[in-house]
């Protein structure tokens, strides 16, 4: 079986090197980038897991880099930066990431996060072969309104088109639709998608999250017909 695979990103060595004894040391195989430039040509080479991704780097800093990442990879980006403001986070979440951590971090948390960032990875989106071979026992194609969610290929489709959504956006989208009627508050849906528990701060991540899915698959997002909030209890699908 394949090992499961992480990039570290970061300009500092010695951030690279604790982050990489702590996760190796969880069995997972590491990588290292220096910066953006490098960070691209190894997910240019190989498919990673898991992408650690630093903000205040020469070249391409973190964002930048995101959004380069996410023309090649669907891989969960989980920001480790100094950078404490919630604009630094909401940059970070509109870029393409899927959470983020502030330095110095907890360890513990560390682990955590990645692990859940992964686990949910492999289990909504996979590898790359998923597509290739069809995840078994799923269903038929859930259509809802002009979208059609193929949870065997796990893709989802709009007027027949393909989308690029990322893993987290994939979960986000499947569990709303795969209950409709039921309202998800923040809080709910983070714990249901993250798979960890809700804390000060998360419902950012998840607001910013919802505004990203729509841009993707609403055709008026400015006016959703898929993904309604629901003014002070949360969102739903109908």
């Amino acid at each position: 079986m394949e090992e499961t695979r992480i990039l570290i990103v970061d300009d500092n060595l010695e951030i690279r090197e604790i982050i990489h004894v702590l996760l190796g040391g969880e069995g997972f195989e590491i990588e290292e980038a220096g910066d953006g430039t490098e960070a691209l040509d190894a997910i240019r080479k190989n498919s990673f897991d898991l992408i650690i991704l630093d903000i205040m780097m020469p070249g391409l800093n973190g964002y930048q880099t995101c959004l380069e990442i996410r023309k090649l990879s669907n891989a969960p980006i989980l920001f480790l930066s100094a950078r404490t403001k919630e604009s630094d986070k909401t940059l970070g979440f509109s870029s393409g990431g899927d959470d983020y951590l502030e330095k110095p971090f907890s360890y513990n948390e560390l682990i955590s996060r990645s692990k859940a960032l992964i686990r949910r990875y492999q289990v909504y989106k996979g590898k790359d072969t998923r597509e290739e071979n069809p995840v078994p026992g799923k269903s038929e194609p859930v259509k809802y309104h002009y979208l059609e969610i193929d949870e065997a290929k796990e893709q989802v489709r709009r007027d027949g088109k393909t989308l690029e959504l990322t893993d987290t956006e994939y979960a986000v989208l499947l569990l709303l639709v795969k209950n409709r009627r039921q309202i998800f508050s923040a809080e709910r849906l983070y714990e249901a998608v993250w798979d960890e528990p809700y804390y000060y701060g998360a419902n950012n991540t998840v607001t910013v999250h919802i505004r990203n899915l729509r841009l993707k698959i609403e055709k008026d997002p400015k006016n959703p017909l898929l993904i309604k909030t629901v003014w002070g209890k949360g969102y739903r699908c109908d």
